[in-house]
Order: structure tokens, then sequence, then C-alpha cells
């Protein structure tokens, strides 16, 4: 991967080998004009359409938002919208690996770089307000284990990986795969936050392909938001991927081989859940013997999911308990909040107890127990 002056305009593109260019993002954050905060909330949400928003997905200059790019600066701007702490994901770290496949040696090469980078500029437990979370790949079991060490070392609290099948040599696995144990017992070992969380995913790319197939239509790329040629495909297959993911882990037996691993769901949303239960618990009466515990017990006691901003909350705690439910503004993106504690509209309807289990503890609980 290089950045490329592809337009000729001093703001480089990402390029990949054989001169393609990324198929989501622009260039980096730091050159390329950014999206009002909140600006798609409506979008997501149904409300809207994308023509709406028009020219505030691009009207933000990142050199006058210095808390987008700069720890203190960002502590400052967490005192002003009254935060104590954040989990702070990688933006377009998590968009890397798909588009770089099948060369997974240069991708275990460029989020090593990524990870680096990030604990140089950021650290990973800045003044333990910003826990910053480099992101891992399984593609190589040993070299996650030394990645997933050298972030333990140097104080991380939260790991993200993709929330799909894993990539290796042999083809796509499931990270339930007994061959990434090593990983998972040393996450498990060391108590840290294992937490999948979305990009541009390439591992669902022939699922996509067959469904737009089956249903007679062209198996379009889905790039990008608005796209009329892929919003029926991408509607079908929103969520099919967290969904599986998080089903796999259960039925591949990953929380009885590890019952200490902890998962948190992010920037996934949150109504997919009810669905995944209610097919673990028809899964589990169907085949007696197939799971040494109730498989909804055991998403109950190892999950965590933090909804998306334009979900109902409510309707989440039908099928979670509270004590795994996760504020999540997504702030500064446009399709998050426009500001962090607008979050607190959504739930209202809880007892204040639980709503400070919700935006707080158990976040705090997770990142520093």
């Amino acid at each position: 991967m290089r950045l490329v002056d592809v337009e000729g305009n001093g703001k480089p593109c990402y390029m990949f080998d054989g001169g393609r260019t990324h198929p989501i993002l622009p260039g980096p954050g730091d050159v390329h004009p950014r999206p009002r905060p909140g600006a798609l909330h409506d979008y997501f949400a149904g409300k809207s359409d994308r023509a709406r928003v028009g020219h505030e997905l691009s009207c933000e200059d990142p050199a006058e938002h210095p808390e987008w790019f700069q720890p203190d600066a960002r502590l400052r701007c967490m005192d002003e919208q009254g935060i104590e702490a954040a989990w702070l994901f990688p933006s377009q770290g998590v968009c890397m690996e798909g588009p770089m496949q099948p060369d997974i040696e240069a991708s275990i090469h460029i989020l090593r770089a990524f990870n680096r980078w990030l604990e140089e500029d950021w650290g990973f437990a800045y003044q333990n307000r910003i826990f910053t979370v480099p992101f891992l790949t399984l593609s190589d079991v040993d070299r996650a284990v030394e990645d997933l060490q050298w972030c333990l070392d140097r104080g991380a609290r939260v790991v993200s990986i993709r929330n799909g099948p894993a990539f290796t040599p042999e083809g796509t696995r499931s990270p339930a795969d007994p061959m990434f144990d090593p990983f998972w017992a040393r996450a498990a070992e060391a108590g840290i936050v294992v937490a999948p969380h979305a990009g541009f995913e390439d591992g669902y790319v022939k699922v996509n392909q067959a469904v737009a197939e089956e249903w007679g239509r062209p198996a379009v790329e889905l790039r990008g938001i608005g796209d009329p040629a892929a919003a029926p495909i991408f509607m079908l297959m929103k969520r099919r991927l967290v969904h599986d993911f998080a089903a796999i882990l259960v039925i591949d037996k990953l929380f009885e081989r590890h019952p200490g691993v902890r998962v948190a769901y992010i920037e996934n949303g949150g109504t997919w859940v009810g669905d995944l239960l209610h097919g673990l618990q028809v899964l589990h009466g169907q085949q007696p013997g197939m799971f040494k515990s109730n498989p909804v017990d055991q998403f109950h006691q190892n999950c965590w999911v933090a909804p998306f901003v334009e979900d109902s909350v409510p309707e989440l705690a039908r099928h979670l308990p509270v004590e795994r439910i996760l504020f999540g503004s997504d702030w500064p993106h446009a399709e998050g909040a426009a500001h962090p504690r607008d979050f607190f509209e959504k739930i209202e309807d809880f007892s204040i107890e639980d709503q400070r289990k919700i935006m707080l503890e158990n976040a705090r609980e997770l990142t520093l127990a």
C-alpha cells in the first residue's frame, strides 16, 4: 500500500499493487476534507437520503480540528463534552486488511506499522483517559500472539480484529478455529478486550455476489453509501456479517475453550442480537449435547454490544442484559452522534442506575478491571 497523488492536487490517495485505489477511502484523513460530525445520522436511520446531506460530507478542514489528531487537544474537547474517558478506534485502519488481500504478508506488515504509529502518536492509555485500540490480524497466529503481547507490554486495554472470517494462506477460516487458540488463550489470560469493529469488508465478497446473482441482479461492488445499484443488496446483506461472526464464535466453542475471553462489538449496531440469540436457542434445543452450556448464556456472559446511535436501546435490552450494553457515539464521524451526550436521549426510559451502567460503568469495568 502506497500514498500516491493521483489527481496532482497534493492530496495523496491509498494505492495498492496493480494500480488499485482504495474502494471507499479517498486518502489520509489529515489532508482530505472530512464530514461534519453527525451529518449522516438521519440517513442511516432511514429518515433522509444522501442528497439532502449535500456539502456536509466534505465541509470540515482537518487542519481546523486538532482534536481529531492530537491527544491533548482531544482531552480538552472531551472535557468540554463531559466525557471522562474513551475508546479511540482506528478510523481508516479498520478498512485496510480486506482490500490488501490476497497479499497476507503485506497486510501483516502494514497493520504492524499502523499500530506502531498509533502507539508513538497517542499511546495506548493516554493519561488513563484515551484508550486507543490497535488493530490485529489473525492471518499468522504466531505473529498475532507476538503483536498482542507487544500491545500488552505497552499498556493496551482493548484490541480490534476484523469481524469476519480470518484470512490465511490456506483460505478463510473461522476466527474461533482451534488453530487460533494461542491468540485467544493469551487474550483471556491478560483480560484484554477484543473488540471487532466494522470496516470495509472483503471477507464476504463471494456472499455478496451470490446474493445478487440469485436475485437476478448484477454482482455490484458495495462501494460507498447511496449507490442506487448496490442499495438493495446492501440492505439484504446489512448486519449479516456481524451476525454470522458472532454466531460462529459461539458455535465453534470459543467461549467453552476460553471462558475468560471478552468480546465487545463496536460500530456494528445491535439490531442483529435478538435474531442471533433466537437462532442459537433453537440450535441448542435441536442439537442436544452440542454445547456444554446454553449458547445464549455464553453470549450473555462473554459479549458486550454498542448499539448504533440510531438503534433502539430498549429493544436491545429485551435481548441483552443492561450490564452488556455499551454507550458509543462514533464521534466525530458523520454516521455518529453530533455530540456524544446526545446518546442520553436513547436511554431516557431506563432507570438512573441502568443509565450509569450503559454510559459509564460497563465500559469502565471492561477497561480498568
